[in-house]
């Protein structure tokens, strides 16, 4: 076990499993009520750190600023819930003891009360059968007493992460349609010419015999439209990000302190 006999010690520090997988922050450090040691704590673990999970110093140990303890990080989160963390009856401390007993080698802590230290800096002591540890403000009298007590309340710590949402793809088909273009062609269409005869073209005309069969023949020309295609580029496509901010509420529960007075002057309490 840490030698460490301060609770302060223990606060705020970063709980980690022997693998060095990190467990939580350390929340609150818990009295042995028969020797005043540190005994047990709690780890802030969960989403915000705003769940408390009871553990064992037993076995512990210091590497730099990290608290080891001898359990997985699994063993910890599954740990049995404890309704007020701020006390520990006699069910919950058997429950608990219950619990760790195979991983503590069949030991238990021999405290029945146990003291709580907050990371507000003062301590106050719960108990599952009597007797009371109280620190400074608390007392009615004592070497410890002074003219007021600390009232502290929890705050909601809240942050962010990232996470996947989903995936874009961009993704390129091939589609067919109709496109209509109008195209001018041209066709070659017989025409028959007739001249008279003159002086010029007279001895042409009588070339041959005076009656005779003839055939002339003409080739025709005429344009068709030839279809082809050719790929041109049209644009440039890409995906891109923009971060769009939205308000979301957040729920959790936080615990206060209340402080009344008892006035035995007016029979009544504030």
């Amino acid at each position: 076990m840490t030698n460490a006999t301060s609770p302060e010690v223990y606060i705020g520090r970063n709980a980690v499993d022997p693998q060095g997988n990190k467990i939580g922050s350390v929340g609150q450090v818990y009295l042995n009520d028969e020797s005043g040691q540190p005994d047990w704590i709690t780890v802030n673990t969960g989403l915000f750190g705003m769940k408390e999970n009871f553990a064992p110093l037993a076995g512990s140990s210091f590497n730099g600023d990290d608290l080891v303890l001898p359990f997985d990080k699994d063993v910890v989160k599954d740990s049995p819930d404890v309704a007020d963390s701020s006390h520990l009856d006699a069910d919950e401390q058997q429950s608990l003891y219950g619990y760790y007993q195979g991983y503590l080698g069949g030991g238990t802590s021999s405290g029945t009360s146990t003291g709580t230290v907050r990371s507000d800096d003062y301590a106050e002591t719960t108990t599952a059968d009597a007797g009371y540890q109280r620190g400074e403000g608390q007392d009615t009298s004592g070497p410890n007493t002074d003219d007021a007590m600390t009232r502290s309340e929890e705050n909601l710590r809240v942050g962010t992460e990232k996470v996947e949402a989903g995936r874009a793809r961009l993704r390129k088909y091939v589609v067919t349609e109709q496109q209509s273009v109008q195209v001018p062609v041209s066709r070659e269409e017989v025409r028959v010419e007739r001249e008279p005869i003159t002086d010029a073209n007279r001895g042409d005309a009588l070339s041959g015999a005076d009656i005779t069969e003839e055939e002339h023949e003409v080739v025709l020309t005429a344009e068709r439209p030839v279809v082809t295609t050719e790929a041109v580029p049209v644009e440039r496509v890409r995906l891109g990000t923009e971060t769009v901010t939205d308000q979301e509420t957040v729920t959790g529960e936080i615990r206060k302190e209340q402080i009344e007075v008892d006035d035995p002057t007016t029979a009544r309490t504030r």
